[in-house]
């Protein structure tokens, strides 16, 4: 074959790995071979680079067509003129007029949430981002754990929740990150520990803060997934555990995630005696059980029924004489009811966990 010919034959090869790229892309993203072609060859023809890069500039799209539809509306118009009348489009631009007397009221109980937010799925995602500030409205926390990030939510956030600082534990793809009440909440130093092993890109975010005089390690975690991966899943916990462990005694830590664990696995590994969980600490309620549901969830529309407490939180008081004792008393559920799109928040229910000084 000559020198032309082969090279006639190559480009034939590319044509066609091309024209199949374009129909898969097409397929996934529910789009046209047109725009399938245009985001391939602008990142080299890397099917998930293209893939990323249309998801991230549809949810933009979505987000800021959301967030216009809603500042033009006349009855959210009518709704800033009238104070007296309750507002049902949450606006977390600006802080709420009683936050300074809710902070008052609740000066030594430190409140958390920990949600898995599910953003990788796209289905109604700026109606279920709105969801999820309009439980921070309502619950006020003062720290956020999230899991399953990706870029353009982090942004709708940081527009929204401006009483709140986003620390985030990636940038590209899906990943943690915490939210600190401004007010309540000083960041000092913020680490991203990677997991060695890990085949899903899974890492620990830690943050040091200080909430009023009170030393604070914030740690928040998106275990590795699936049931077949509990070996990793335990080393990652094993890895947790040591960095709460070794933990200075003037602080207290709180780690909040999306661990993924069964129970044999953590019975396996073992928790340090200094460390709780704060489910089994505030009595094991049956029905604050499970954060994971697809009998009562039905944002997966799962053809099977699965109840896992994949969401947990652990806790270790700081131990140094003369510090102040933190300690969990009480724990929910949230998320548990649909929004107007017809869907829950996330696929996840989210806990909701307040802590008390002694």
């Amino acid at each position: 074959m000559s020198t032309t010919a082969k090279l006639e034959e190559a480009s034939m090869s590319d044509v066609e790995s091309r024209t199949r790229l374009c129909e898969e892309f097409a397929s996934i993203a529910g789009t046209d071979s047109a725009v399938a072609q245009c985001y391939l060859s602008e990142n080299d023809w890397e099917m998930e680079r293209a893939l990323n890069s249309f998801f991230e500039a549809d949810l933009e799209s979505v987000f800021e067509v959301k967030d216009s539809q809603e500042q033009k509306s006349p009855e959210r118009k009518k709704q800033k003129m009238d104070q007296n009348v309750p507002q049902q489009c949450i606006d977390l631009t600006e802080d709420s007029p009683s936050s300074s007397k809710h902070e008052e009221e609740n000066d030594n109980k430190l409140s958390v949430i920990t949600w898995n937010v599910d953003g990788l799925d796209t289905d109604s995602l700026a109606e279920r981002a709105r969801g999820l500030c309009s439980y921070l409205v309502l619950y006020t926390p003062d720290v956020v754990f999230l899991q399953e990030l990706i870029p353009p939510y982090v942004q709708y956030l940081k527009k929204r929740a401006v009483s709140y600082l986003i620390v985030e534990g990636g940038e590209e793809g899906y990943f943690t990150g915490m939210m600190l009440k401004r007010s309540r909440i000083k960041l000092l130093e913020k680490s991203i520990v990677p997991y060695p092993t890990t085949q899903m890109g899974r890492n620990l975010l830690v943050v040091q803060v200080t909430f009023k005089e009170h030393k604070l390690c914030l740690m928040t975690s998106h275990l590795e997934s699936c049931k077949g991966h509990a070996e990793e899943r335990m080393k990652q916990l094993r890895l947790v555990m040591q960095k709460t462990t070794d933990a200075p005694d003037d602080v207290t830590v709180v780690f909040g995630g999306d661990t993924n664990l069964r129970d044999t696995e953590v019975a396996k590994v073992g928790l340090p005696s200094n460390v709780c969980d704060v489910w089994e600490q505030t009595g094991k309620r049956e029905h604050c059980r499970y954060t994971w549901d697809t009998k009562s969830n039905t944002n997966k529309n799962a053809p099977y029924i699965s109840r896992c407490r994949f969401d947990r939180i652990y806790f270790r008081p700081a131990s140094k004489e003369g510090v102040p004792r933190l300690h969990p008393d009480h724990m929910a559920l949230i998320g548990l009811e649909k929004l107007d799109c017809g869907r829950f928040t996330s696929d996840h229910w989210g806990i909701y966990c307040c802590f008390v000084w002694s």
